[in-house]
């Protein structure tokens, strides 16, 4: 029987020795010379290409000999079929653009084109540097080789496989045999636990019918207990509220004792302290009040002088003006009493420079009078008639209540402490000025500025009170002394809450000094 030409053609193929595993030959590779060697494209870029093309190469060798590149690189394709397919078709690709294998050895101008085909048994046994790097790292195998080689390994393949499924159909056949047997004393086991199971049930619903009926009995039990500790617990806790009311209470009147008690220990060591000063003073003292004493005589005395002088001097005005509407008259003596009467009136009007000095000096003397009164009670407290008050000082009271108002009872005090320390400084500042002019009539006044930052925010943190204490120190500061900024000593009289003179001063002085008086 005759083969056709196809079959011979696949014949022909299949005894056709490749190179294995398979690889392609890329030829006329553009080389150059730089520094006596040929350099030409690498492998990595080369395969680069191939991938785009669908050729998928494992790897691309460029061969190098003595010179350099030649020009000659080597396409590693897979070793299975998958790969054989590819490397066919690498083939292919060039055969058709005309670039294959003898295109290549017939051609006289290659140009800058690359050449590409498979690797025969004619490749492998060239001469040259291709055949020795294929048949360094393959050999040749006919596609029937291949074929056969791999029938081989198949039915070798399914013998091992047929030689495993008897031996596991044996074992598989013992453990049904074992199986049989362990479910066959599984089955009895299953049935004396189902008994057992049953009669620990039992056992179990009896006991658990015993429980619940000690726990309903408990809970009876419990319930009354709840509602007499409850009860207990309502009373004490009223008892607590109680408790707490009136230790609140206590708490409140202690602390009214432990303040009267520091009040009126505080009073009598000032008590003491003034004591002892008027003591020492006594003697100095009754010689200032007997020098103030006669320096007031003789004011009141000058007072009465300049008011008999006023009189004299309105009753020779009022005498002038009877003159004048007298003028008509041709009487010479009336026109003398009324130049006399003229003539003593600016006699009387001019002033007298002696009595302008005595003014000045009797001022002088009046307030170091004052100074010396200020010194006396600068030690009185200001629950006495009479005392020395700071002008512009800021009070501290209402701060610590502020301060116990919005801080725990252990940190009120230093918080207290350091914000009245805060505002005193800024008191003291000349460069804060929260005041506001404002015009009454025909008279401009200054008053405290209440939308200023400063005072507004601490009206809003700590309250009115304290708002109130710092504008009072501000107002006082800016009327004894708006330049300095600094706190001034000013004889104050306590009950009514203003500034006392000085012969209000010196009538305390000497009610305070008759009693210590009488025991010396």
């Amino acid at each position: 029987m005759k083969m056709s030409h196809r079959e011979d053609k696949e014949t022909s193929k299949n005894d056709q020795q490749f190179v294995w595993p398979w690889m392609g030959v890329i030829a006329n590779i553009k080389t150059e010379v730089k520094d006596g060697r040929y350099v030409g494209e690498s492998g990595t870029k080369i395969r680069q290409e191939l991938e785009k093309k669908g050729f998928n190469p494992v790897r691309v060798q460029a061969l190098w000999n003595s010179r350099g590149h030649s020009g000659l690189a080597v396409v590693e394709f897979n070793k299975d079929w998958v790969g054989f397919c590819n490397a066919i078709a690498f083939e292919k690709s060039y055969e058709i653009e005309r670039r294959g294998k003898r295109d290549f050895y017939v051609s006289r101008d290659r140009g800058d084109k690359l050449f590409g085909w498979l690797a025969y048994d004619d490749d492998y046994y060239s001469k040259g540097i291709l055949g020795d790097h294929l048949r360094k790292k393959g050999h040749l195998r006919t596609l029937s080789n291949k074929k056969a080689e791999e029938q081989r390994q198949r039915s070798m393949l399914v013998a091992d496989l047929q030689k495993t499924l008897e031996i596991e159909s044996s074992r598989l056949m013992e453990m049904e045999s074992k199986y049989e047997k362990t479910k066959h004393s599984l089955d009895n086991l299953v049935i004396q636990k189902d008994e057992m199971l049953r009669a620990h049930n039992e056992e179990i619903r009896k006991m658990q019918q015993n429980a619940r009926d000690h726990l309903a009995k408990i809970y009876l039990e419990h319930d009354k207990v709840t509602q007499h500790l409850q009860a207990q617990k309502h009373e004490l806790r009223q008892q607590e509220e109680e408790l707490e009311l009136r230790e609140f209470q206590n708490e409140g009147k202690r602390a009214k004792l432990r303040h009267d008690k520091e009040m009126v220990e505080r009073a009598f060591l000032e008590q003491q302290k003034a004591n002892n000063n008027f003591l020492r003073l006594a003697e100095d003292q009754k010689r200032e009040k007997e020098k103030l004493h006669r320096k007031i005589i003789e004011l009141e005395r000058e007072l009465d002088d300049k008011q008999s002088l006023e009189l004299d001097i309105e009753r020779l005005r009022g005498a002038r003006q009877v003159m004048k509407h007298m003028e008509d008259d041709d009487d010479a003596d009336l026109k003398e009493k009324m130049k006399q009467i003229e003539e003593s009136l600016e006699a009387k009007e001019e002033p007298s420079p002696v009595l302008t000095v005595q003014h000045w000096r009797t001022n002088d003397e009046l307030q170091d009078a004052r100074k010396e009164l200020i010194k006396t009670f600068q030690n009185n407290t200001s629950r006495a008639q009479i005392w020395v008050k700071r002008m512009g000082e800021l009070d501290s009271k209402p701060f610590l209540i502020a301060a116990k108002r919005k801080f725990a009872a252990k940190e009120a005090n230093v918080m207290a402490v350091t914000l009245c320390s805060e505002w005193e400084n800024l008191l003291r500042d000349p460069g804060w000025y929260p005041f506001k002019g404002i015009t009454e009539g025909e008279n401009r006044k200054e008053i405290i500025d209440e939308e200023d930052e400063k005072l507004k925010a601490l009206k809003d943190e700590y309250g009115e009170e304290v708002f109130k204490a710092v504008s009072k120190a501000l107002e006082e500061m800016n009327e004894y002394n708006g330049s300095g900024r600094y706190t001034v000593p000013e004889l104050w009289h306590s009950r009514e809450g203003r500034r006392a003179s000085l012969k209000e001063g010196v009538a305390y002085l000497l009610k305070l000094w008759k009693p210590q008086k009488k025991k010396n």
